[in-house]
């Protein structure tokens, strides 16, 4: 059952396992699933208390539904409850080819094949002193700031410096641990200790690279008068150049005519694992790639893991086939006739994971190198992890590594006392972009094989993108962000968690996005497989 090799006909997609199955009599009514509602999406805390009350998920009744929607006044073509429950054949009718959206590589960085695990002590400083002092160059040259100064320095007058937040200790951060490490360029890479008591508000977290106005008056500690997270961006600019200039050969028509591509896009994401903790079935892929089938987006990401090295039959190692045989079979094969059953209509990108067991283990990671057939190569891609691309003009930045979650474990925050509580989970998600690097923490996460020889380019946001991808263990949610707020070059964006598609023997939660033109007409929803 592991690595059947045999193959239904096309209409197999549109069979999907379990569909059949009838409720067990007595089964409680917890198992029912969030209605649909514009208020948060449940937290995972919450999820945790009904652990118990998980259904397997091939006996599970409520199929793909709709836990939270982006923007629901703007959904007028969201499936309808009466859609979702019209028959197959139906559907088939109705449903029309969509036009095969374009698609463009800014940046996928390392290349498959790289060299790693060589990394040396003068690339983790050059890394290091590389993001303080570009950031001290930006800040000078917005003009917002004066020129970096010494801030290890004694002195009674008001000064501005730019460094990287540390600890003094192994410990976790906190207001008495706070250090500010300078460039080897303004204070020789000297540490000084910040007081922060004059702030009203403030989010910090060990690898932040800051700005701060202050005074030193005693040389041992900075006091601190205004801090400035948002690090500004390069007058001049612009996004990496392509490095694949449509990734369908026969596009060139279509790229010849981006100018006038309106920003509009379908797509469903998804984040792995994609099989269930009881079995390598893969069950929730193959639910996926039916709903997909149904409702023919232009574009699917899957975004690892694929081959969970967490899985418990994996951790055992009483798989009698390699990782890649299940990857191939499993996973590459049921991909590859789906697009064979939507022909030319949808394009997949597959993003690797650290978790992936078939996979390179290393972060930065490169893409998996397919190998396939010459006459599906334009439909089926793979990035590296992280990565920036572009299709039909909308631009996406995406990261597998479970930033958010890390972030949120290290970060310390005030806040004033008659303040509103503030969106955390939004404010993690921003961190990323002010600081205009996918994994701005430092030292890294245990678990986490950052190789700084690698990391410099591949790990730099240079532009913002339209939608960020970050896939996490924390709860699913589909937010609207600004960078920026209250400034005249304040910019608007996505920023998304689909949860993960299967949880222990459960199913989890994906999402479906319909980008149009801005975020304000944008819509999406989390849906419950």
């Amino acid at each position: 059952m592991l690595l059947n090799n045999s193959h239904a006909d096309e209409a197999a997609f549109l069979d999907t396992p379990g569909s059949k199955q009838e409720k067990l009599p007595g089964e409680s009514s917890s198992t029912e699933l969030t209605p649909l509602t514009s208020d948060r999406p449940s937290s995972s805390r919450e999820a945790k208390t009904n652990g118990c009350h998980i259904t397997p998920f091939a006996t599970r009744v409520n199929k793909f539904t709709q836990q939270y929607v982006l923007n629901s006044d703007n959904a007028a073509s969201m499936p309808s409850k009466r859609e979702a429950e019209t028959t197959e054949d139906e559907l088939i009718r109705r449903i029309q080819p969509s036009q095969r959206c374009s698609l463009q590589v800014q940046r996928s960085q390392p290349e498959p094949g790289c060299r790693f695990m060589y990394d040396r002590m003068e690339d983790r400083f050059n890394y290091l002193e590389d993001r303080i002092r570009k950031s001290a160059t930006l800040f000078s040259a917005s003009g917002l700031c004066g020129e970096p100064a010494d801030a290890t320095l004694a002195s009674e007058e008001k000064m501005f410096a730019v460094g990287m937040v540390t600890c003094d200790g192994e410990g976790r951060l906190n207001e008495k641990s706070i250090l500010l490490q300078g460039s080897a360029e303004h204070s020789r890479g000297e540490r000084v200790r910040l007081d922060l008591k004059d702030l009203d508000h403030f989010s910090l977290f060990p690898g932040q690279v800051v700005g701060i106005e202050g005074h030193n008056p005693s040389g041992h500690c900075f006091v601190a008068s205004k801090l400035i997270d948002l690090i500004p961006v390069s007058v001049g600019a612009q996004l990496p150049s392509a490095k694949k200039q449509a990734v369908d050969n026969g596009s060139h028509h279509q790229n010849s005519d981006a100018g006038t591509l309106s920003r509009a896009l379908s797509s469903v994401i998804a984040a792995g694992p994609y099989t269930t903790t009881d079995n390598l079935l893969f069950e929730p892929l193959q639910e996926l790639l039916a709903y997909a089938c149904r409702k023919q987006p232009q574009l699917l990401i899957l975004m690892g893991p694929f081959i969970d090295s967490d899985h418990p039959v994996m951790k055992k190692g009483t798989v009698d086939q390699t990782f890649h045989d299940i990857f191939y079979f499993e996973v590459l094969r049921k991909i590859q006739d789906f697009t064979q059953y939507l022909g030319n209509t949808v394009c997949v990108i597959l993003i690797p994971s650290i978790r992936d067991a078939h996979h390179d283990f290393v972060f930065p990671q490169p893409a998996f190198d397919l190998n396939l057939p010459e006459d599906i190569t334009h439909q089926i891609s793979s990035l590296a992890n992280p990565s920036f691309f572009s299709s039909n003009q909308i631009h996406f930045g995406c990261c597998t590594v479970d930033i958010l979650k890390q972030i949120s474990g290290e970060e310390i925050s005030h806040k004033p006392p008659n303040g509103k509580p503030g969106d955390r989970i939004g404010g993690l998600a921003t961190h990323i972009l002010k600081q205009q690097s996918y994994y701005p923490l430092y030292p890294p996460a245990a678990g986490v094989p950052l190789n700084f020889s690698l990391a410099k380019e591949a790990l730099e946001i240079s532009l913002t993108p339209d939608v960020l991808l970050l896939p996490s263990d924390l709860a699913p949610f589909v937010k609207v962000l600004s960078l920026g707020e209250g400034r005249d070059d304040q910019k608007q964006f996505i920023c998304l968690n689909p949860g993960r598609l299967a949880k222990g023997i459960g199913g989890g939660t994906f999402v479906e996005l319909y980008y149009n033109e801005d975020t304000s007409r944008t819509n999406a929803s989390i849906i419950r497989i």
